[in-house]
């Protein structure tokens, strides 16, 4: 499993979100079931090995209902998700991640047209048309801005794709402001990794970064341990704040990893706190 680059920690807690949704309302149940599955499962190889069969099923619904906002949102989530997580070639996982971008990019331009465009448009133009999003359009918006984080952390060395940060900063944005008090904690820690990705002196912006860590570690509390380890990497490990990197890295591996809903993730994020634990000596 790839444990330097995407951090697989943020991107596992969204790995299901759409799957209640995949098929019909006959099979709804079976598709809470297997989110609860997947997102209680304590073993990562289990649900990496897993997922490719489930991303296959999905791209067959989508070949056979291609205007069904909801599978498109499944198969996004699947896509981006495995390709962040568990794709350690980066090829491989820039091809990935890609597909998930493309499958929510569908899913949000049937419900609104002017994300169709999306990829085209400069930053102005782009950043105008997020004016007309409305709180219907929440889901969707958060699908988009998940699937393109992940697609940009799998080509973070690529400074053509790092143009289109300040973009999906705008729509995370736009996306808080639209879901008000509904907003999902995940998507804070998501602009905190967008304003990171890139030093103070390209654009960076890590002073408003760490208001949004802290605002999901908050929002979760504290039960979501990937908040704190991308705190630790994105922010603490950018200014070399070694005092906080290894209280956050600490409070990670002390916690236990169960939680309904976020096993997955913890367990994942413990994996990613060992190894920023044993670079830590190297790096600061």
């Amino acid at each position: 499993m790839r444990t330097t680059g995407i951090l697989g920690v943020v991107l596992a807690g969204a790995l299901m979100s759409g799957c209640a949704s995949l098929v019909s309302n006959a099979a709804s149940g079976l598709a809470d079931s297997l989110s609860s599955g997947i997102l209680n499962n304590d073993d990562p190889d289990t649900v990496r090995e897993g997922m490719p069969s489930y991303m296959i099923m999905m791209d067959g619904f989508v070949h056979d209902n291609p205007d069904d906002p909801a599978m498109l949102g499944a198969a996004a989530n699947l896509y981006a998700s495995f390709g962040a997580v568990f794709v350690e070639d980066p090829a491989r996982a820039s091809r990935i991640t890609a597909r998930g971008r493309d499958y929510a990019l569908r899913g949000i331009c049937i419900n609104y047209v002017a994300a169709c465009d999306w990829r085209e448009l400069t930053y102005d133009e782009f950043v105008a048309t997020l004016d007309g999003l409305e709180e219907r359009h929440a889901e969707a918006a958060y699908l988009y801005s998940f699937a393109t984080l992940a697609f940009l952390r799998a080509n973070s060395s690529d400074w053509n794709s790092l143009a289109e940060l300040p973009q999906a900063e705008a729509l995370v944005k736009r996306y808080l402001d639209i879901s008000g008090d509904a907003a999902k904690s995940s998507a804070h820690m998501y602009l905190g990794i967008l304003l990171t990705l890139r030093p103070p002196a390209l654009g960076g912006k890590p002073e408003e970064a760490r208001v949004h860590f802290e605002k999901a570690i908050e929002l979760s509390g504290g039960r979501d341990l990937s908040a704190k380890v991308e705190f630790a990497k994105g922010y603490a490990k950018l200014l070399y704040d070694r005092e906080l990197h290894d209280r956050l890295i600490v409070e990670v591996l002390e916690s236990d990893p169960y939680a309904d809903g976020l096993t997955l993730t913890n367990v994942l994020a413990q994996q990613e706190a060992l190894r920023l634990q044993a670079e830590a000596n190297d790096y600061f």
